[in-house]
C-alpha cells in the first residue's frame, strides 16, 4: 500500500477517545428516545419553531447511528472492510449531521428571537410551511457538500491499513473535495454563528431590559435570560474549539504540513474538539425542555403524574 506518511503514525492512542464516545452515545441515545417521545406524543407541536426543533433531533439521531463505526475502528478493530465503511459512510454521516445541527440550532435562535420580539415584519419567517422549505434546503446543502465525500472512489490495493487515516486512502480528487467540504463547513459555522450569537444577544439585551419590572415578571426574565445565556455558553464551547483547529488539520492531510510532531498535536486537537462538538447533541434536549412548550408540558405532565401515583396509594 502505498502511504507517504508510514512512519508517522498519529492514531495509536484512540481508545481514551473511543470510551469517551460510549458514554456520549449512551446519553445520547437516552435523552434524544425521551425527545422523541415528547414530540410524537404532544398534540401542539406544529409550530414553526418546533419544525426546526425535530429536524435538529432528526440530524442528532443521525449522528449517533453513526459513532458505533467510529467507536469500533478507535478501539482498535482494524477490519479493512470496517475502516473503508468508516471513512465512507459514517465518518461523512457524522459531518453532515453535525453541520445540520448547527444550522438548525441558529435557526431556532432566531425563531426565538421573532418570537420575543413579536415581529410583524417578519410574519412569513414564522409560518410553518416556510420553516419546512428551510429544512429542506438546509438537508440539501449539507448532502450536497459531503455525499461526494462517500460516492468519490478510494485508491485501489489497499493492503496494509495499519495506522491510515481516512485521508491516506483518499485519491488526489478525493482530497480535493474533501478540503473544499471543510471550507464550506467552516463557512456555513461562522454564518450560522453569527445567527446564534447576533439573535441570542438582542434577546438578552431585551430580557436585560425588563429587570426593574413587577418581581413575577422580573423573576420570569431573569430565568429566561440564565437559560439563554447557557445555551449560548454550550454552543460557543462546543464548536468553536473545533472549527479552530480543522482547518490547520486539513492542511497536514493534503500535505501542506508535514512535520509528524506537529501533525500528531493538530490529529489529537482535532479529535478531543471533535468529541466536544459531538457532545453537544446530550445538551440538545435541555434546549428543547427550554425553547420548546410542548415539549416542557408533556415531560412534567409525565413527571408530575409519576409522582402524584405513590402519594394516591399512600391514601
Amino acid at each position: 500500500m502505498e502511504n507517504p506518511d508510514n512512519t508517522c503514525v498519529v492514531n495509536d492512542n484512540m481508545v481514551p477517545f473511543a470510551t469517551l464516545y460510549i458514554i456520549i452515545f449512551l446519553i445520547g441515545v437516552a435523552t434524544s428516545l425521551v425527545a422523541l417521545w415528547a414530540f410524537t406524543t404532544s398534540q401542539s407541536i406544529k409550530k414553526c419553531i418546533n419544525v426546526y426543533l425535530i429536524n435538529l433531533l432528526t440530524s442528532d439521531f443521525l449522528l449517533m447511528l453513526a459513532l458505533p463505526v467510529k467507536i469500533a475502528k478507535d478501539l482498535g478493530n482494524e477490519s479493512k472492510s470496517l475502516i473503508i465503511f468508516h471513512c465512507q459512510v459514517s465518518g461523512p454521516l457524522i459531518y453532515i449531521n453535525l453541520y445540520a445541527s448547527i444550522i438548525f440550532l441558529s435557526f431556532v435562535s432566531v425563531q426565538r428571537y421573532l418570537q420575543i420580539t413579536h415581529s410583524s415584519k417578519l410574519l412569513r419567517l414564522q409560518e410553518v410551511g416556510f420553516a419546512v422549505l428551510m429544512s429542506v434546503v438546509v438537508w440539501f446543502l449539507v448532502l450536497f457538500i459531503n455525499v461526494p465525500n462517500m460516492a468519490i472512489t478510494i485508491k485501489a490495493n489497499i493492503t496494509n491499513i495499519h495506522g491510515l487515516t481516512c485521508s491516506d486512502l483518499k485519491t488526489d480528487i478525493g482530497k480535493h473535495w474533501h478540503t473544499l467540504s471543510v471550507f464550506l463547513g467552516t463557512a456555513i459555522f461562522f454564518n450560522a454563528s453569527a445567527a446564534v450569537i447576533l439573535s441570542n444577544g438582542l434577546v438578552l439585551k431585551r430580557l436585560w431590559g425588563r429587570r426593574e419590572s413587577d418581581p413575577e415578571g422580573q423573576a420570569s426574565a431573569h430565568h429566561a435570560f440564565r437559560n439563554i445565556a447557557l445555551v449560548t455558553l454550550a454552543y460557543v464551547i462546543s464548536f468553536v474549539p473545533y472549527h479552530a483547529v480543522r482547518m490547520p488539520y486539513t492542511f497536514t492531510q493534503i500535505d501542506v504540513i508535514n512535520d509528524c510532531g506537529l501533525k500528531k498535536s493538530l490529529f489529537l486537537a482535532k479529535e478531543s474538539t471533535l468529541l466536544l462538538a459531538i457532545l453537544h447533541m446530550c445538551f440538545d434536549p435541555l434546549l428543547y425542555f427550554v425553547i420548546c412548550r410542548a415539549f416542557r408540558h408533556q415531560i412534567t405532565k409525565t413527571f408530575s403524574r409519576r409522582r402524584s401515583v405513590p402519594d394516591a396509594n399512600q391514601e
